[in-house]
């Protein structure tokens, strides 16, 4: 068996999946037509929130990542597949950090509040602008679709590697496996 990420590596890639993965439906559902409107307020503030805490776990798991690079992939594990999930891993940081910050942009350009920010005293960055809002409201909404290829792709190949092919690769990252 390959030779796994530490238990902090593990830790914040599952507190990740987690957070990322409740987040997409929360984002769908409370843009709804029908919603009562405390039902989509509730919705709105933990999209808000859970986006700060995935932005400061993605922060995180970065700078673990910088100190702590994982062990390299199988030896016998073909290199398409190794610059497959080099390139899908990078992909999917660069859509997570760009759906926080165009979340972000889009809340506080459109003037709306981030209450667990707020609850702190670290209060908007940025001075309200409709026109500004309205074109990260929109990359926001698109690049869903780009996460949600990546988010296939990466578990698509997960389960492949724990399920065909029982490598040892998935067990890298499975946050219960033991060296």
């Amino acid at each position: 068996m390959p030779q796994g990420y530490r238990l902090p590596a593990r830790l914040l890639h599952w507190a990740l999946a987690v957070a990322i993965l409740a987040m997409l439906p929360v984002g769908g559902i409370m843009v709804s037509d029908g919603l009562d409107r405390a039902t989509q307020n509730t919705l709105f503030i933990l999209h808000k929130n859970l986006g700060v805490v995935i932005l400061l776990l993605m922060i995180a798991r970065l700078a673990y990542r910088a100190a702590n690079p994982p062990s390299p992939l199988p030896a016998q594990m073909p290199g398409w597949q190794k610059t497959a999930a080099r390139t899908t891993h990078i992909l999917l940081y660069v859509m997570v950090f760009f759906m926080a910050i165009t979340g972000y942009l889009r809340v506080t350009w459109g003037g709306f509040p981030i209450e667990g920010l707020d609850a702190i005293g670290l209060h908007p960055l940025l001075a309200r602008n409709e026109p500004l809002a309205e074109i990260a409201k929109t990359l926001h909404f698109y690049g869903r679709f780009g996460l949600l290829a990546l988010l296939a792709l990466h578990i698509g190949a997960a389960l492949h590697h724990a399920v065909i092919l029982r490598d040892g690769v998935f067990g890298r990252i499975w946050p219960f496996w033991r060296a």
